[in-house]
């Protein structure tokens, strides 16, 4: 959440707002609010982006207003999310606002700076509209960044044109940017929006932060930023099932084994035009229990309208899948959505037989990958698929 990853970037020198505190009830709020003694923002604190667009994010010039604020927000629903947290910090004097980022990129298998001078809540906007405001610069994890890289690629971003006014302040917090993004072992350090205030400073205004958790072993600092129960709901019950599981903003679950074949898939759903609700990773097992736990935990998303079940067979067989789900929706009792069931590998003709002659009434099996998630994009739209 944004206040875990400012803490973060304060930890490794990235300068941000004053530290706020965070409210669970609307009295917290205005109470800090009277702390602080000067307006405020209130916050939304959720896993996902867009809080502002709805109605997440606000302007308080009073104590009165932030729990006015604050009572407004908490309990809203952001893309599935709900907020039980809101940050209250002293309002930024904005004088301008870019966007700036670090990622592993795995198409160059290394990493990414991407940056624009025209950062806010219309970024996603302005790289579709005008690719050339929004700058991508591969870095060489061998070689890292330096002053003069930083420089590089800020003035191929225009932001000398937009008014810096010291070239080398930006570029000194793209570098401590860079560096608390290797050291924390991120796989994304977000600054939207990075603001120049109107004495000159700059500043990060919002932080998001992603920490690659196979090398939370080495950060217990940042594991113990792992809030679970301040998160999504699903997310935290899946990890405690030991599901690899992340709510999207989609209609449309999807499953599968193996992190590879489940982005394969998220893919394929947008190219038959539909949204993915999650990714489910459901590891190796594909045998009643995994399959029930796997299927409750999608199928309890309000949003999913039709379940996508992508299943390679290695060691694990397609009869033994076909079975698997059955089973599990024996245990699960009647469904409202449908499940599209693609079976490939070893013993997928056995696997897709069992389905097609159980003749469950909530199942649609599949051969191929992208029939499968036409068949579930139709379904999720007016539920029926030819």
């Amino acid at each position: 959440m944004e206040y875990q990853g400012k803490d973060v970037f304060r930890r490794v020198g990235v300068p941000t707002t004053p530290q706020g505190r965070v409210a669970r009830t609307a009295e917290e709020a205005a109470a800090f609010a009277a702390e602080f003694g000067a307006p405020v923002m209130i916050k939304a604190q959720v896993l996902t982006g867009g809080r502002g667009k709805a109605g997440g994010v606000k302007y308080c010039p009073d104590p009165a207003a932030a729990r006015a604020a604050a009572e407004a927000i908490l309990g809203l629903d952001i893309k599935g999310h709900v907020v039980r947290l809101v940050l209250v910090e002293p309002a930024s004097d904005i004088d301008a606002e870019f966007y700036l980022s670090l990622l592993h990129d795995r198409v160059s298998k290394g990493y990414k700076v991407i940056a624009s001078v025209e950062g806010g809540v219309e970024i996603e906007q302005v790289a579709r509209e005008t690719p050339d405001k929004v700058v991508q610069h591969d870095l060489d994890p061998t070689k890292g960044l330096d002053l003069a890289t930083a420089r590089h690629v800020l003035f191929s971003a225009g932001f000398p044109e937009a008014g810096f006014p010291d070239e080398d302040q930006a570029a000194a917090l793209l570098v401590k940017l860079y560096e608390g993004f290797v050291a924390t072992d991120a796989t994304l350090f977000e600054v939207n929006p990075l603001i120049r205030t109107k004495d000159g400073r700059i500043i990060a205004l919002d932080a998001k932060v992603s920490i690659d958790g196979n090398a939370l072993f080495r950060h217990p600092d940042l594991a113990a930023l792992d809030s679970s129960d301040d998160g999504d709901a699903l997310e935290a019950k899946a990890k405690a099932q030991g599901l690899q599981y992340v709510k999207l903003d989609g209609e449309i679950g999807v499953l599968g084994n193996g992190a590879g074949l489940v982005m394969s898939t998220l893919d394929v759903v947008s190219q038959a035009g539909g949204r993915a609700a999650d990714f489910l990773d459901i590891g190796g097992g594909a045998d009643a229990e995994r399959m029930t736990e796997a299927l409750s935990l999608v199928l309890s998303d309000p949003q999913v309208r039709s379940v996508l079940v992508n299943i390679f067979g290695g060691i694990t067989r397609g009869d033994e899948v076909a079975n698997g789900v059955l089973a599990a929706l024996d245990r699960l009792g009647d469904i409202p959505q449908r499940l599209v069931v693609r079976i490939d590998g070893t013993n997928a003709e056995e696997g897709r037989r069992i389905l097609t002659e159980a003749g469950h009434p909530a199942v649609v099996p599949a051969a191929k990958m992208l029939e499968a998630a036409q068949q579930a994009v139709a379904l999720a739209g007016n539920g029926s698929a030819s």
